[in-house]
């Protein structure tokens, strides 16, 4: 939708053959659906599975480098040097996993320093391969969302902030994005030709909850999914969206949380103006 505004098209695929990434109106897309930032044998050594791929941030790098040195145009360098560079929003399946294999606040924490790092690495690698405008966004506030509500249920109120999400977790998010923060601004001084923007999930999809009423969606089913059943957020890693039987709910557009973990399409719409007009002043764009 928000491509649509900006008269640019949805970027393909990598696995796509009919993706294009020509004069740079086109753009390609290396993300792997549940990779993490670290790879699966690191958090295999620590005990966290991941369910969904072996594939993490690694892999989508030695994508884009052979796409680069095999598919681009022979003008890949011109327009590498004038695209817009995504390292991200990538970590949070690393922890959304630790979790989920009842791993500690505390356990999972000591997860951060090294997804940072591998995030900061990409990015380097991004450098190293031309890139001259860098988004690194940040985490969400995942004590927000249903997955994790209908996981960590505390029955002390002083556990919830004064939108009912999860102190503890939005904390940890926190954490994360405040080093990641840092790690951004030492980019910068070591890059100084090269303009690095952090990406603020958090504070966008804050400013959704903020303004859920304003925005169009039912204060009533803020934490709910619209795809979904179970519990009062309706949500179960058992009977997940998508499987037989799960409803749908008959308006999404008033739902922030599609699924319990994504957000819907309208939800995503707010978060992409907000992050539009945060980040677009920043990247110094010439007209």
């Amino acid at each position: 939708m928000q491509h649509a505004r900006l008269n640019l098209p949805i970027p393909g695929a990598n696995l796509n053959s009919a993706r294009k990434f020509s004069g740079g109106r086109g753009g390609v897309n290396f993300a792997v659906a549940g990779s993490t930032a670290l790879p699966a044998e690191v958090l295999s050594s620590k005990n966290i599975m991941n369910i969904v791929t072996n594939e993490s941030l690694s892999t989508q790098l030695e994508w884009m480098f052979s796409y680069f040195n095999t598919t681009c145009s022979k003008d890949c360098a011109k327009e590498i040097n004038s695209s817009l560079f995504m390292v991200g929003e990538i970590g949070g399946n690393d922890y959304n996993y630790a979790f989920m294999f009842s791993k500690t606040t505390e356990e999972t924490k000591a997860l951060v320093p090294g997804v940072v790092k591998a995030i900061k690495d990409a990015v380097e690698k991004v450098i190293g391969y031309g890139a001259r405008r860098v988004v690194v966004p940040g985490n969400f506030p995942i004590g927000c969302f249903p997955v994790y509500l209908s996981q960590f249920e505390p029955n002390d109120a002083d556990a919830y902030d004064e939108f009912h999400c999860l102190k503890e977790l939005n904390s940890f998010a926190s954490y994360h994005n405040e080093l990641l923060k840092q790690t951004v601004d030492e980019l910068k001084k070591n890059y100084p030709d090269v303009i690095i923007v952090y990406g603020d999930y958090y504070k966008a999809f804050m400013s959704i909850y903020q303004n859920a009423q304003s925005l169009g969606f039912d204060t009533k089913t803020i934490q709910k999914a619209c795809c979904g059943t179970g519990g009062d957020h309706n949500f179960s890693l058992w009977r997940m969206c998508g499987a037989l039987g799960v409803p749908v709910c008959p308006n999404p557009d008033q739902h922030i949380s599609w699924d319990g973990i994504h957000l819907t399409q309208k939800a995503y719409q707010h978060m992409a103006e907000w992050l539009i007009n945060d980040i677009f002043p920043k990247l110094q764009c010439s007209a």
